[in-house]
């Protein structure tokens, strides 16, 4: 590219980041509606940009499991960083369920929702969608958590392997986790549960600050990387796509985070293999089906070693696969490397549960 080349890309750029829409507008796979109810939207995603049903054969189903706090779009972020595209290309039909914005209204929603009601309906009208057969389920961050527990919670459900990428399964081994345990003790782990209940959850505010805080690098290096990279169209694209994925994270309903706070947090009931609901416990030992672990050994928010620790609790499950990739916490799921890594794991798998018996 010449010089008077790259001058023009870079003004170009340069004005659509200052006063126009950005340097790409969104370009998502196209989805068809199977269900739409709050909190709990099904989506199939199709593999002709007319929307038109894809060919793929029934029994190759693959649900799409989004944690809370982050957008749905996390699976399709854009054309070169979708899972869904990923899965669609090799054959598989994915499906996503999307639990929309989350307000005041919805403060006593708790995990209970997600693992008795919104997970199980979406496997089962997935598995309708592919006519009976089993349904794989892949979740990222505690997306694959939500779905580890449903699984083991609803043995019933058509569910034949799980996959779960950037999955907190041992409170201990986060961040600064050590340190607030030790301090919520001066006030029996009130304080943070008082004013969560008091808003009625955790604002979509605080959940992007929050994560801004852990890429605290990016954040102030920004400035330095588009000067850097104004004649580079691609990288700006990159950018301006985390830039969107982060503006549309929601928050978390008052009751949900009130229990991962008291027992995920304070208790660390995950690490133990078994958390509770009053009378009620949930072990995931009682997962049966084939599990794959991925691991991010860069991730801020959820170290590799959080991940592994399912290595020991699954201790129910057919087999337990164990892996890392390189890059952040979402960098793992759709970052560059991820093709290499986190993407090969996940064909891998996939293709050796295929024949797997469910029964």
């Amino acid at each position: 590219m010449s010089i008077a080349d790259t001058m023009s890309v870079a003004a170009r750029n340069a004005w659509a980041l200052t006063f126009g829409p950005g340097v790409e507008q969104p370009d998502p796979a196209p989805t068809t509606v199977l269900w739409d109810e709050p909190h709990r939207q099904l989506r199939r995603f199709e593999g002709a940009d007319d929307g038109a049903p894809t060919t793929a054969q029934p029994g190759v189903g693959v649900l799409l499991v989004p944690p809370l706090a982050a957008p749905a779009s996390c699976f399709d972020l854009r054309a070169d960083q979708s899972v869904a595209r990923f899965l669609l290309g090799t054959g598989r039909q994915p499906y996503v369920v999307d639990y929309g914005d989350i307000s005041f209204a919805d403060r006593r929603m708790g995990v209970e929702d997600w693992i008795d009601e919104i997970l199980p309906e979406a496997v089962l009208r997935s598995s309708a969608d592919q006519g009976g057969a089993p349904v794989d389920l892949v979740g990222w961050s505690l997306g694959g958590t939500l779905a580890l527990l449903t699984a083991a919670a609803h043995p019933e459900l058509p569910i034949r392997s799980i996959a779960a990428v950037g999955s907190p399964l041992d409170y201990t081994e986060l961040t600064g986790i050590p340190q607030l345990r030790a301090a919520a003790t001066l006030t029996r782990g009130l304080g943070v549960s008082t004013l969560v209940r008091a808003v009625g959850g955790v604002p979509a505010t605080f959940t992007r600050l929050a994560y801004r805080a852990t890429a605290l690098e990016r954040e102030l290096t920004r400035p330095w990387f588009i000067a850097s990279n104004l004649a580079s169209t691609e990288r700006l694209a990159r950018m301006t796509t985390i830039d969107r994925f982060m503006a549309d994270m929601p928050g978390y309903p008052g009751r949900f985070y009130g229990q991962l706070w008291g027992r995920w947090v304070l208790h660390n009931d995950l690490g133990r293999g078994v958390i509770e609901f009053g009378s009620r416990r949930i072990a995931l030992a009682d997962v049966t089906a084939p599990v794959l672990l991925v691991g991010g050994t860069e991730d801020a928010i959820t170290p590799a070693s959080a991940v592994a620790a399912g290595t020991r609790t699954l201790r129910g499950a057919a087999s337990v696969r164990y892996e890392t990739a390189p890059g952040s916490h979402l960098g793992i799921l759709t970052g560059p490397g991820a093709a290499r890594t986190t993407w090969r794991y996940l064909d891998e798998f996939l293709a050796s549960t295929r024949n797997a018996h469910f029964g």
